[in-house]
């Protein structure tokens, strides 16, 4: 996997943490920022003294090196790329009293981030692994609110050494996420109380704040924690205590007995190695108290050890108090606590570790296979980047779930790009929008239970016509958007809809089972129902009129963006029907029939699909829209085969490619994703003229998840020199210098839009799984190769010559199961 050095380091900001549990990320310097642990999303809060640092010395000859476990901050960029801040250095003017390293690099493979600190002068090599738990199909296992830090040490100097790994952390409860925070002064700090925790083997720091209501949103816990040989100073009022903690720390005994033994450094700690007093009680009025973990190590030449720190969190209060689309609504005082389900899962934080533990090795493996999986496949290197980042965005603080175990996600986390319209803090356009996850494809392949979780709450909040409005409103019990303007675009979105039904059919190939689908098959013949009298009025098969969608308009003609969505529905309906309502196929299949020639022959303009010329604001008329072809695109991935005639398929992918992937941007008037000489593919163009005074919305903006499609479409045809410009060309605009290759950003931070990227792993080894008939197939092409199948995931290995080997990491699939290999062609 890559390895970003030197300025590629600087806006690289690795997220770390379980699904909906908040995150804080690691970032290429090696240290920590974006803390966002009570689920408030803010790429801008800053935790302060929480950091890593070491102290090596030797008795003979004598020698002392301190150094922070981060280098200094990178000067900005000269040009600095616009809608980003993952490049900001929160804490940069005032760093703790102590030498950074030299430098570092940066290395990673979801979930693990690695970090080399380099220093001529450190007489010890060091790295770190950080990671939480991810493991394919087991979201539980996935949901861990901690971050297990693994610093290894090896001794690379011909004498004997001995020293400290320290480890901090500040008790942020009560800490709104987003209020400054100088030092340990803050709003809602106060009465915070730190503890020590002393357990056979284990040496942690247990914080809280007795003095909030337990209904308070920054109400929680928060652990800091190590297995090492460790001294603790429970509670400090800055970095400098800690670090002066450090330097008085000592291990008499060992060195006068020549004893470094794990015992013997045990002994030694047990009874304080510094003479440093730690402050007593709650925290003053107004601020709040650090921690720190001290780990004892002592190395002979050329040996090597590993140290383990931990830190964990329990918020358990979650609020719908995010912004509201559609008319204000006056609830008076009303807050709406939908709650966390990682906190009814755990007691507090220290309930959160004892679970860790307790399945470590297993949780470890695990984590390790699938990143394994992914760096050691054969893929190329450019897929293997995409598909490791997946990770990223599906457990970044865009997404969540609620007490009751329902999923839900913004369409991103608000941040520099939304700062045009809203704010920098919290989600994104709320929420579920059906149309931005009309593209998402990780997290309800990774995790098939909370794809099928938000199948339910979208059907379950039809309307009475038929209708899904395209964002939902929680708490469910509300007023959902029947009737009422919704915005982003004003009335539900027709895209969206048409979306609902392929994704429900994906949940049913991923093995929801036909008592799951019979339980939504009415709502999904109400709105097939709907969609058809309101859009095909004329029988046609041709959808026509106002129709909404993602770009936050109506187009008005007949255009193959809505028209592919509606075939690939329409084949899906009718797979679906097969299973649980067969007399109502054919009908299905003969809309489609209908449907497809009338298409094709209304749109095909001899190079791509284009729209006719209705004078109407925001219609593409001429243009190459980059979308055309998403419904071909779904199709492929729910193994429907082509909708559309394949040769033409082909020629409107090229087509695409050839007129929308440019080179050099100027000033255009919307957001700016891609700038200067940088190469993007543009969401619509008029290679022949004709754009009209209107265009369509976002229409010169680089969308990553519309790229990302049409890439892993490009591979579904072949045209695989296509596909690779494109993922090379996001590529080297996320590389670390300007942007954040783990934060692919639209209306806001790790953008939902972006988990289309998860396509082109099957799109290349043409892998598709059928739970309803234990059928599995793939291209041969020859090499090792990472798959999720909806029950079991593994390596499926396709030898030049003989049948496919299935290793099977999780999970498990059916005994019946069969496998086909396709020709490459």
């Amino acid at each position: 996997m890559r390895r970003y050095t030197g300025d590629a380091r600087r806006a690289v900001a690795f997220p770390l943490g379980g699904f909906g549990t908040g995150h804080v990320a690691l970032g290429g310097d090696g240290a920590l920022r974006q803390w966002q642990l009570s689920g408030v999303a803010n790429h801008l809060g800053f935790l302060p003294d929480s950091f890593f640092a070491l102290r090596v010395s030797s008795t003979e000859p004598p020698g002392d090196v301190v150094r922070l476990l981060r280098s200094a901050p990178l000067p900005p960029h000269e040009r600095p790329a616009p809608n980003v801040s993952d490049a900001e250095v929160p804490d940069a003017d005032r760093l703790p009293p102590w030498p950074t390293v030299a430098g570092t690099e940066f290395h990673a493979a979801y979930p693990f981030a690695e970090v080399s600190y380099l220093d001529d002068e450190l007489p010890v090599a060091v790295s770190l692994s950080a990671f939480t738990p991810f493991v394919p199909l087991d979201s539980d296992a996935s949901a861990l609110p901690l971050v297990r830090y693994r610093f290894t040490l090896t001794n690379t100097s011909p004498e004997f050494r001995h020293g400290w790994l320290l480890g901090t952390l500040q008790n942020a409860v009560g800490w709104d996420g987003v209020t400054p925070i100088d030092g340990t002064r803050g709003a809602g700090y106060g009465g915070n109380v730190n503890r020590l925790l002393r357990r056979p083997g284990q040496t942690g720091v247990l914080m809280d704040h007795p003095g909030l209501d337990e209904k308070d949103p920054s109400y929680g816990e928060m652990l800091l924690w190590t297995d090492g040989p460790a001294a603790a100073l429970p509670r400090a009022l800055g970095a400098e205590a800690m670090l002066r903690f450090v330097e008085t720390a000592k291990l008499v005994t060992p060195i006068q007995l020549g004893d470094y033994s794990d015992a013997a450094l045990r002994n030694a700690v047990a009874d304080g190695v510094s003479p440093l007093r730690a402050p007593v009680g709650p925290s003053p009025a107004g601020h709040t108290w650090d921690a720190a973990v001290a780990v004892a190590f002592a190395l002979k030449p050329g040996e090597t050890t590993t140290i383990d720190v931990v830190h964990a969190w329990w918020f358990p209060n979650r609020y719908a108090d995010f912004d509201r689309f559609g008319p204000p609504q006056s609830y008076g005082g009303s807050r709406f606590w939908v709650g966390n389900h990682y906190a009814g899962r755990f007691g507090g934080a220290l309930d959160v570790l004892d679970a860790y533990l307790a399945d470590r090795d297993r949780l470890d493996t695990a984590s390790r296979a699938w990143a394994d999986a992914v760096a050691g496949s054969d893929l190329p290197e450019e897929l293997r980047e995409v598909v490791s980042a997946q990770g990223t965005l599906v457990r970044s603080p865009t997404l969540f779930r609620t007490a009751d175990g329902r999923a839900y996600g913004f369409e991103g986390a608000l941040g520099a790009s939304t700062r045009n319209w809203n704010g920098d803090v919290g989600g994104s356009c709320p929420l579920n929008c059906n149309h931005v996850f009309n593209y998402e494809q990780a997290l309800a392949r990774l995790f098939p239970d909370l794809g099928r979780s938000m199948r339910d709450t979208e059907l379950s909040v039809q309307a009475p016509d038929g209708a899904l409005p395209h964002r939902v409103v929680l708490p469910l019990y509300l007023p959902q958007f029947h009737d009422v303007m919704i915005g982003g675009p004003e009335r539900p979105a027709l895209d969206g809809m048409l979306g609902a039904v392929l994704k429900t059919y994906r949940s049913v190939l991923d093995g929801a089972g036909t008592d799951w689908l019979r339980g939504h098959w009415p709502a999904l013949r109400h709105l097939m129902h709907h969609v058809t009298t309101t859009w095909d009025l004329d029988g046609d098969g041709v959808l026509r009129g106002d129709q909404p969608v993602t770009y936050d308009i109506s187009l008005h003609g007949p255009n193959m963006f809505v028209g592919g969505l509606w075939l690939a529905a329409l084949r899906a309906m009718r797979a679906m029907a097969v299973l649980v309502e067969p007399a109502a196929a054919s009908a299905y299949e003969d809309r489609f029939t209908v449907a497809r020639d009338n298409y094709d022959k209304l749109l095909w303009n001899g190079e791509y699909y284009s729209q006719p010329v209705t004078g109407e604001a925001y219609d593409f008329g001429l243009g190459c829209l980059s979308d055309q072809l998403l419904g071909q695109w779904w199709a492929h991935q729910l193994g429907l085969g082509h909708i559309l005639p394949p040769d033409r398929v082909r020629a409107a992918l090229a087509a695409i490619v050839r007129y929308n992937l440019r080179t050099g941007f100027t000033e255009h008037g919307y957001r700016v994703f891609a700038d200067g000489d940088e190469t993007g593919l543009v969401v619509c163009s008029w290679p022949h003229g004709g754009r009209p005074d209107v265009p369509l919305r976002y229409s010169d903006e680089v969308w990553t998840g519309v790229e990302y499609q049409v890439a892993a479409h490009c591979l579904h045809e072949g045209l695989t020199d296509e596909a690779m410009r494109i993922v090379r060309a996001i590529q080297e605009r996320y590389d670390g210098t300007r942007r954040n290759p783990f934060n692919e950003i639209e209306c806001g931070d790790h953008y939902v839009r972006a988990m289309a990227g998860w396509s082109l792993l099957d799109a290349y080894t043409g892998f598709h799984y059928d739970a309803t008939t234990a059928h599995l197939k793939i291209t041969h092409r020859p090499g090792r190769y990472p798959f999720v199948a909806g029950t079991a995931w593994g390596t499926i290995t396709i030898p030049t010559d003989g049948p496919p080997t299935l290793q099977t990491l999780g999970g498990t699939l059916p005994s019946t199961l069969t496998i086909e290999v396709t020709d490459l062609s």
